[in-house]
This record gives structure tokens, C-alpha cells and sequence, in this order.
């Protein structure tokens, strides 16, 4: 998927939509978001990438990866996970633990292990002391 250039003129329009939408959410009176979906208690992904005009979540992240867009969009992610971290410290977190985790966090911190594997391991025995007895009529008492 090719990303379109002509979707905003410059980075500064594009933050400046970014910041109407999580503004939003902190005026509790707002009205309903385009294309005439509801507006949640907390700012979404998703909603973020509707209220922007984008047509798919895949458009979204193809513009936050590479080109002069991306800086803006990677910022407006980190808002909205922090509104779900924020939400951590309520009552009931289900919902927020859920978000953060289809959003990359994890509850365990990974560690990562280097190991080195031998190619060769050679094994030279030698013989000390008296031969071991072959069966039990060799043995002396």
C-alpha cells in the first residue's frame, strides 16, 4: 500500500487535527466523531485514524512508519496508550490491560539470553590405577 503524500499538506496540519481530536475527549460536551460514530469516554486508535481520514488501520500505521508523517502519529499513539495506562489505576483495568497488550506491551519484561554452542567437545581418557575386574571371579578378598 502506497502512502498518500496529498493526505495532509504539512506536518503542522496534521498535528493540529491530532490535537482537535484528543481535545475532544477533554471537553466532556463534544459532538459525535465523523462518519457519525459515537464518541468513547477515552481516545482509541481507531478513532484516532477515522477522525484523521484515514480508511483503514493499515493506512494508519503505514503513514506512522516512514515518511515526514510519522513523527506526528507515533506522538498521538503514545497519547492514547497513555489515556489507557492512566485508566490502569481505576476500579476495573480489564479493558485498558487488554488495549496495552494488543498494543505491544507485556506483562513480563522479556529477557533476552545468549548462549554459545561448542561445534567440538573432545574427550581423552586415560587409564590410572588397576584395571577394573570383568566380572566377580576376578575379584580378590
Amino acid at each position: 500500500m502506497k502512502p498518500l503524500s496529498h493526505k495532509f499538506p504539512a506536518a503542522s496540519q496534521l498535528t493540529v487535527l491530532i490535537d482537535s481530536y484528543f481535545l475532544g475527549f477533554e471537553n466532556k460536551e463534544s459532538k459525535p466523531q465523523k462518519d457519525n460514530i459515537e464518541k468513547s469516554d477515552s481516545p482509541t486508535i481507531t478513532g484516532l485514524a477515522l477522525h484523521l481520514g484515514f480508511n483503514s488501520r493499515d493506512e494508519f500505521d503505514l503513514y506512522e512508519t516512514k515518511g515526514r508523517f510519522a513523527s506526528a502519529l507515533k506522538r498521538a499513539r503514545l497519547r492514547v496508550e497513555a489515556s489507557y495506562e492512566k485508566k490502569l489505576h481505576n476500579g476495573s483495568p480489564t479493558g485498558a490491560i487488554f488495549a496495552l497488550k494488543s498494543l505491544g506491551w507485556n506483562e513480563k519484561p522479556e529477557i533476552k539470553t545468549t548462549t554459545k554452542v561448542l561445534t567440538t567437545l573432545k574427550v581423552k581418557i586415560i587409564e590410572s590405577g588397576p584395571v577394573p575386574a570383568a566380572n566377580e571371579k576376578e575379584v580378590i578378598l
